[in-house]
């Protein structure tokens, strides 16, 4: 007689027992939304369920919630009190809500004069931006040589005019800009870009700050990473090339690029966020403008 593989099954988190009730059924009640795993029933039985449980979120948010709740407040297990803290984080979300009045939790602490998620967030990106301005700003006074501290604060400006006309690049952080222009999803999911020296993130970290207000307070620890350094190399690089030579001759548009746009930064998660020295150079076939050619 040959053996047949049952159907793997759902745990009552209640009794810790196992039913026979396939998983293809929808949820009953809220003590079998969970299992935690059992060691004689293998790992197939844990991945259904989780697979289950990711495929039904939207239709059974709050039942799900519900039922996490309720298995939070008897959970002794400081690990799986921390999995149902984390799957409560994920499910409490409001991130199709943009408007101050249809989410008064998320702007808590957040100026009046915002009164969409997405002018706060494009608000928050502007501020990054503008405070590495005003670091290369800063650096004016280190420069000893008179003409070429002149010639640096023309670069400063040069750089000031264009940031005003592309509003400081906040659009990275808009989820209402085009797919082009932004660092998120439609609904403003940002993934971790890796850390300087990966491909990618091996953790595949992600955060919608538009979907509740802790997300909001996290996403303020991820970083706009310069992969070639700012303060070791780029401004101390623009420095130095103009010591000998005008801000007509350098190409100040590759700075501007390096030290504000995503053709140097990274936005990864604090653990992503490597503060040693990084150990890459500017390219020095663009420092400088390229001689026009005359004309015979």
């Amino acid at each position: 007689m040959r053996c047949q593989r049952r159907a793997p099954t759902r745990a009552s988190t209640k009794t810790g027992r196992w039913s026979a009730r396939p998983i293809s059924e929808p949820f009953p009640t809220t003590q079998n939304l969970f299992c935690w795993p059992r060691t004689r029933h293998g790992v197939d039985v844990v991945v259904c369920d989780v697979g289950l449980l990711l495929g039904s979120s939207d239709r059974h948010a709050d039942l799900l919630i519900s039922s996490a709740k309720s298995l939070l407040t008897d959970e002794e297990s400081p690990k799986r009190r921390k999995i149902l803290q984390d799957l409560l984080h994920n499910l409490e979300d409001n991130s199709e809500r943009e408007a101050r009045e249809d989410d008064g939790d998320w702007f808590q602490g957040i100026d009046t004069r915002f009164k969409t998620k997405s002018a706060y967030l494009k608000y928050s990106c502007e501020s990054r931006i503008r405070g590495y301005l005003k670091e290369v700003d800063g650096y004016t006074p280190t420069i000893q040589n008179s003409k070429a501290r002149v010639e640096y604060k023309k670069v400063v400006e040069n750089m000031l005019e264009k940031l005003k006309a592309v509003k400081y690049n906040s659009c990275y952080f808009d989820r209402k800009e085009t797919e082009g222009k932004r660092l998120c999803t439609e609904q403003g999911w940002f993934s971790c870009q890796g850390a300087f020296d990966k491909k990618s993130c091996p953790a595949l970290h992600s955060i919608n700050p538009y979907g509740n207000r802790e997300s909001r307070i996290l996403f303020s620890t991820w970083n706009l990473d310069h992969m070639i350094e700012k303060k070791r190399t780029v401004i101390p690089t623009l420095a130095k090339a103009l010591q000998n030579h005008s801000s007509d001759d350098i190409n100040w548009e590759y700075f501007y690029q390096l030290l504000f746009t995503r053709e140097n930064l990274r936005l990864v998660h604090i653990v992503c966020h490597k503060k040693s020295v990084h150990d890459l150079q500017c390219d020095s076939r663009k420092i400088y403008k390229k001689a026009k050619k005359k004309k015979n």
